[in-house]
């Protein structure tokens, strides 16, 4: 792991950075893949910052028979999803794992919002391009030809990804 100084004098682990557009958009899931606990304590919640970004040149689907969506590459489109830094080594390796053989993690640039518009990013205001990485479905056939909805997930299905108990054991 790499190691950079810290503000006091002494080294921190070096933290990376991801860019999620579906559950993981959700703190409360991406606190579970990583944690354990939809609600960890607001010292461990201030450790990340969780920001709106844009995703230039890719399509969001939902994925069939699935709660959760894909992207792939896509000139013509965009995703808004979230940016996401202080991630650890041991946070990455949990979301990979979450993330299965269906997704290759890889490098993207995002535009952070700031300003989110509607739906269809009508207002949205872009700020500072930033590099970062994030997931990319490899099987563009298991894809649904239809966008994947973040408040159907958060209303509907959330509660199924945030049990304690989901994806790990110790």
């Amino acid at each position: 792991m790499t190691e950079t100084p810290s503000s006091s004098g002494g080294v921190s682990p070096k933290t990376y950075t991801a860019f999620f557009y579906g559950t993981l958009m959700a703190s409360e899931v991406f606190f579970t893949v990583c944690f354990r606990m939809a609600n960890p304590p607001q010292a461990l919640k201030s450790e990340y910052t969780f920001r709106p970004a844009i995703l230039h040149g890719y399509c969001r689907r939902r994925v069939k028979d699935a709660d959760y969506p894909g992207i792939v590459p896509d000139a013509e489109h965009t995703v808004r999803g979230t940016y996401v830094t202080g991630l650890t080594e041991a946070n990455l390796v949990k979301l990979d794992f979450f993330e299965g053989s269906e997704y290759d993690r890889l490098p993207v640039k995002v535009k952070l919002l700031e300003k989110v518009g509607d739906d269809k990013g009508e207002g949205n205001v872009e700020g500072a391009e930033v590099e970062t990485s994030t997931y990319v479905f490899k099987d563009k056939a298991l894809l649904e030809d239809k966008e994947w909805d973040f408040d159907h997930f958060r209303n509907e299905r959330m509660k199924h990804w945030t049990r304690e108990d989901y994806c790990f054991s110790d």
